[in-house]
């Protein structure tokens, strides 16, 4: 089995921040940024690593990147697979754990995340890792979460201006252009009240359910890297859209959005998408993660996906999220309880 060790010092986490940065499916969610911001929302959360010098695991000897980044690791042991974990605490002491985009590996889950699961009383554990991992003793199953996208859409920022433009849909340009006419103007902003306002006109009119204020205000605030974008009309003094996002990497990655219904007609939630890639891109960005589609006509994100659709890029898919039930009973009597009491 891969042994995994948990990292806490400076010098490890440097290292681990190399080895996620400079990884092909380095991602956010695994990186220190997020774990900065899931602190912050008052989750507890773990790194393991398994290094190459570790006891002998089924993970493959060291390959061509993990020799790449091993001087940027700042030499020493060369990290092989990593997992940042967040930790959420229910009743009873119970917990859930969640590897989000994650574990880096290419290979099985090691057993000793399995193990500490088990001891921190978890009732089920999340992953989402690409590509899919095997385990030898313990059974997978297919989430009913939808936490993590099993597809998304990115767009190449690193074509100029006319050419992100030339490859969106012939709608997509016709709505930013409309949102032009109207004299739509986009605006950085630190307005958090204002755009849970949006947000809750958009929860109800669109029937999903929005997160606490303060949650929005965190990712904000404490999230490295996010931004909040405004819509404004020359006649209204409140905005009537609002984006929030991140950059992470070189990456900008589309999070919240929110409009108000009364003045659909303006198409300001183009604008506001089509300012944000220029943004991006200007703050050396090479794609644009429009994050989370569906095909599916009756999945929970079909309408949203028509909406990205517009914007073009290149559609990546991912595995679905994995769950491994330890308490299988206990999960059942929590489900149920969400769902007829809340």
């Amino acid at each position: 089995m891969a042994t995994a060790r948990v990292i806490t010092s400076p010098e490890d986490l440097k290292k681990y921040d190399h080895w996620v940065k400079n990884h092909p499916h380095g991602n956010l969610w695994q990186s220190l940024e997020w774990k900065e911001y899931q602190e912050t929302l008052g989750r507890e959360t773990q790194i393991y690593v398994v290094e190459d010098s570790s006891t002998p695991s089924p993970l493959p000897s060291p390959s061509a990147f993990a020799k790449a980044t091993a001087d940027r690791q700042g030499g020493g042991k060369t990290i092989l697979a990593s997992a940042l974990v967040i930790i959420d605490r229910t009743i009873f002491g119970l917990s859930t754990w969640d590897i989000p985009r994650g574990p880096l590996s290419n290979s099985t889950l090691p057993e000793t995340i399995i193990r500490d699961a088990k001891k921190d009383k978890c009732i089920s554990l999340y992953i989402s890792p690409v590509p899919p991992l095997q385990t030898t003793n313990h059974k997978l199953q297919t989430s009913q979460r939808h936490e993590q996208p099993e597809a998304t859409r990115i767009v190449d920022l690193t074509k100029t201006h006319d050419e992100i433009l030339a490859q969106m849909k012939s709608k997509g340009r016709y709505n930013i252009h409309v949102a032009e006419k109207y004299g739509v103007e986009v605006r950085e902003s630190q307005d958090i009240d204002t755009f849970y306002n949006l947000l809750k006109g958009t929860s109800d009119r669109d029937r999903f359910k929005h997160l606490s204020q303060s949650h929005y205000k965190t990712f904000l605030e404490h999230l490295p890297g996010a931004f909040l974008l405004l819509a404004f009309l020359p006649s209204q003094k409140k905005p009537v859209a609002g984006l929030m996002g991140v950059c992470w990497n070189m990456q900008g990655i589309y999070y919240y959005g929110a409009s108000n219904y009364a003045y659909r007609a303006t198409m300001a939630p183009y604008l506001l998408q089509w300012e944000t890639m220029k943004r991006c891109k200007e703050q050396g960005c090479g794609a644009y993660d429009l994050m989370g589609i569906s095909s599916d006509p009756t999945h929970p994100w079909a309408g949203v996906s028509r909406f990205k659709e517009q914007f073009g890029g290149k559609v990546v898919e991912y595995p679905h999220e994995q769950e491994m039930i330890f308490m299988p009973l206990i999960k059942k009597i929590l489900t149920a309880k969400r769902r007829y009491i809340g």
